[in-house]
């Protein structure tokens, strides 16, 4: 369902969406400011409202006030935004809530630097002016500033307020991301994938007032929610660099104390020891694995330029896996067979420790051979459809 003013397709250069649900205080006062930037930045545009749901008068007012309503049953901020900005007819978009806390007679500032070059143009209201009341203390200074740093240093993402509602782009970007997701994730999603993409992102000093009446948002559950779709769009972070830590050290320590206990600063390492490093060895490489299949899975279905995968794929083979698998098991036998021998003689070495540290490192080995035999066999089936169609090609 939807319901709209007529308008002249051909003279729309810019388009305002305003998510809403139950905003029937401030609706009227965002689609009014939004008018007089119109007319006074010579701005041929559009407002659409994506309503989601309100059961009070927003709707109402919206459309009595000049504004284009579309409607989206499925609740969620995403949602609503996508209903939005898939309705609308503006060469450019600039997105911002419906609660009156983004000035939008500031919109001309949004659409300027899209028109000189830049893909999308993320607003700052860390960098402009915070109204007193406007964000909460751990908003502003603890929960805006990390998640921000968190998306700068896993995706590259050059944006000093990476969670700010209000942001332009043009309207091709929108289609060119192929945004999903329903909640107020969406906003990370669309700073990620445009950061994947390349895409040229300004940063431009807003000004932000307080919302008036309760706010729909909810501190560690949304954080928790940006933060949780960060990680499972980086397996870098999420799963291959706390593999290759635990995995390295586990190794390292192994390796270190087979022959022995080892003092550092007047501590003495021994079995125990041993024994927690074969739970990061195993811990460490099994973690591991699960990064390179999800690197592999996405390599394969959305043909990403990681060259790491890149160098994997190109170089690793199902035998070559299956030879490493063995070859851990190998020297894994061998060690449990030595400690077997030295409990049939008798033979215990300078310590009560001594055979156990053997039987620690080999069955750590043989459990290793085991994972990477079977993770081999995995990754070829993730690359089986791939390898099917490199032979249908090459026959």
């Amino acid at each position: 369902m939807e319901s709209q003013i007529k308008s002249n397709d051909n003279e729309i250069d810019v388009s305002v969406v305003m998510p809403c649900l139950n905003e029937e205080e401030m609706i009227g006062i965002c689609i009014e400011k939004t008018k007089k930037a119109f007319k006074d930045h010579d701005i041929k545009g559009e407002i659409i409202v994506s309503d989601n749901g309100s059961k009070d008068r927003s709707v109402e007012i919206a459309l009595n006030s000049g504004a284009r309503v579309v409607h989206q049953p499925l609740r969620g901020y995403g949602n609503a935004y996508m209903k939005g900005i898939e309705s609308a007819k503006g060469k450019y978009v600039v997105m911002g809530d419906a609660d009156n806390t983004y000035d939008f007679s500031e919109i001309h500032k949004f659409i300027e630097p899209l028109k000189k070059g830049a893909d999308m143009v993320m607003g700052s209201r860390l960098k402009g002016k915070i109204h007193k009341g406007a964000m909460p203390f751990l908003h502003r200074y603890i929960g805006n500033p990390v998640l921000s740093g968190i998306l700068e240093l896993m995706f590259k993402a050059k944006v000093s307020d990476a969670h700010c509602g209000m942001r332009s782009f043009r309207r091709e970007v929108f289609d060119k991301l192929c945004l999903k997701t329903p909640g107020m994730e969406f906003a990370s999603e669309m700073i990620i994938k445009a950061a994947k993409a390349r895409l040229k992102i300004e940063d431009i000093p807003i000004t932000y007032y307080p919302r008036e009446g309760e706010s729909k948002l909810r501190t560690f559950k949304d954080g928790w929610r940006h933060l949780r779709f960060m990680l499972l769009l980086s397996p870098e972070y999420l799963f291959i660099l706390p593999g290759i830590i635990m995995l390295l050290f586990g190794l390292t320590s192994l390796i270190a104390l087979i022959g022995g206990p080892i003092a550092i600063l007047n501590h003495k390492f021994d079995l125990h020891m041993m024994i927690l490093s074969s739970f990061f060895t195993i811990s460490g490489l099994q973690v591991l694995s699960l990064g390179l299949f999800t690197q592999i899975y996405s390599h394969n279905l959305f043909a990403s330029d990681n060259k790491l995968v890149t160098f994997f794929i190109k170089c690793f083979t199902l035998e070559k896996g299956i030879y490493s698998g063995l070859f851990f098991l190998m020297v894994g036998f061998l060690f449990c067979v030595k400690v077997l021998y030295n409990y049939l003689h008798a033979i215990t070495g300078d310590s009560i420790y001594y055979n156990a540290r053997f039987a620690v490192f080999g069955v750590t080995m043989m459990i290793m051979g085991l994972q990477l035999i079977f993770s081999s066999f995995y990754v070829s089936f993730l690359n089986l459809k791939k390898e099917h169609e490199d032979f249908n090609y090459m026959s």
